[in-house]
């Protein structure tokens, strides 16, 4: 089987943990038969190797996202990177030429594109199985899954079948309607679109090219800032008229919310919290390095991370969305290829951070131009290259580096260091990369 996740968002709606770097995909939150806490991408990695240990999984995914895939799923995890986010009719149409022009698969394969985040059963795996087969016989341009609505929401797009069989023709396709108008296509027996669908890679690429000027995968890979944004069943879907879909009536979530989330949590605490026998029906998320107290409180979930503290009444937390389009803030915690990092402290011209680098990774040789840096070493091993010159580095040793020096530092087991940064221009965009052979 071959799949593409689609793994988008910037994190809006479950602030404090999900920033513009760090999407809900990557919060980890979910308890696995280890005991362990993993993120829903993780979740899904692990169920599609239960149902099909032979799936060749490809993540469809802006370049932001792509260290904190790496960092979760292994370096060796195929990905389709988009330059720019475009929706995800440019992100089908460049997995597709990605797959045909870097992997050589064949225009006559079957592909499953689905999203990288429902949180599910198993039995949802075993169905992305059975639409792939159905759309490998050819006999139809694509085949959907449509899900049995449990209310009629304004969030989803409706799919008509013709019948209700397991598989049936597609009579109507709607994208968001309105809720007065979901709840008639309910009554008419509508199911919901939950993202999912397959298709021959050749029926992908035949719609690329109708709607975009491009010869292969590189081509349209450079033209990417330049497309559209559409989504997929804008572009394809509501027009198509050679369609089935697969009702599923299994667990099927879409955890979009901090309402919906709680829900499918394994329990009500994660990280340091206390709580007295007055509290009902709360849940906390705590990755401070401190306690949370909670007395007395009643539908309530309280988040604290890095970014910041949110406390809101269950229902209201669906509502966050505008308030925290007005918070302007640092990103303060994030994971990298190589690691991960955490904002301790932000001063009018300094930065300190706390950084972890994972055994045998290091950071990019590189240098920076305003401002200074100085390393300070609290556990581990590793080695330092500052201007060509190597350096083995243990717990208490400091190192730094003025600006314009080329540096880097490596991991030779699990490395922890505090980084300050002094300058009055501290910036991202402020370094520059060089080659490193060592």
């Amino acid at each position: 089987m071959n799949i593409v996740l689609l793994s988008g968002g910037s994190g809006k709606r479950l602030w404090p943990l999900s920033n513009d770097i760090r999407s809900k995909q990557f919060i980890r939150l979910f308890e696995n038969d280890m005991g362990e806490y993993e993120s829903m991408v993780q979740r899904v990695f692990r169920q599609i190797r239960k149902a099909d240990p032979k799936a060749r999984i490809t993540v469809a995914t802006s370049k932001t996202q792509v260290s904190a895939l790496c960092h979760q799923l292994g370096e060796e995890v195929r990905i389709s990177i988009e330059p720019y986010r475009r929706d995800t009719f440019p992100a089908i149409a460049l997995a597709a030429a990605y797959l045909l022009d870097i992997v050589k698969l064949s225009g006559e394969d079957t592909v499953v594109i689905c999203p990288v985040d429902p949180y599910v059963e198993d039995a949802y795996f075993e169905a992305l199985k059975k639409i792939a087969e159905q759309a490998d016989k050819g006999d139809t341009k694509l085949v959907l899954m449509g899900i049995e609505p449990t209310y009629p929401s304004e969030k989803y797009g409706y799919i008509l079948p013709e019948s209700t069989n397991e598989f049936s023709k597609v009579s109507t396709f709607k994208e968001k309607p309105d809720v007065k108008t979901a709840r008639e296509y309910i009554r008419q027996g509508a199911l919901w679109n939950g993202g999912v669908f397959a298709c021959k890679l050749k029926y992908i690429m035949e719609q690329a090219h109708s709607l975009i000027d491009f010869t292969d995968y590189h081509d349209l890979f450079d033209k990417y800032e330049t497309l559209e944004k559409i989504s997929f069943d804008y572009a394809v879907v509501e027009k198509e008229t050679q369609i089935e879909v697969m009702r599923f009536s299994g667990q099927w979530k879409d955890l979009g919310t901090w309402n919906t989330l709680t829900e499918a949590m394994d329990g009500h605490y994660v990280g340091e919290v206390l709580t007295n026998e007055r509290c009902e029906n709360i849940h906390v998320v705590n990755e401070l390095d401190i306690p949370v107290l909670v007395m007395g409180l009643h539908d309530v979930v309280i988040s604290a991370s890095p970014q910041g503290i949110l406390v809101s009444d269950k229902e209201q937390s669906s509502y966050i969305k505008p308030f925290v389009d007005q918070i302007d803030q640092q990103i303060m915690f994030a994971e990298k290829s190589w690691g991960e990092y955490r904002v301790l402290d932000v001063g009018e011209h300094s930065l300190t951070i706390k950084v972890l680098l994972n055994s045998g990774h290091r950071m990019n040789y590189h240098s920076h131009r305003h401002r200074n840096e100085v390393w300070v070493v609290l556990s581990g091993e590793g080695r330092t290259i500052v201007d060509g010159m190597e350096q083995t580095i243990r717990p208490g040793d400091v190192i730094t580096m003025d600006a314009g020096c080329r540096h880097a530092v490596i991991a030779d087991t699990e490395l922890q260091l505090v980084e300050v940064q002094l300058g009055r221009e501290i910036s991202v965009h402020d370094k520059k990369k060089y080659p490193l052979e060592f």
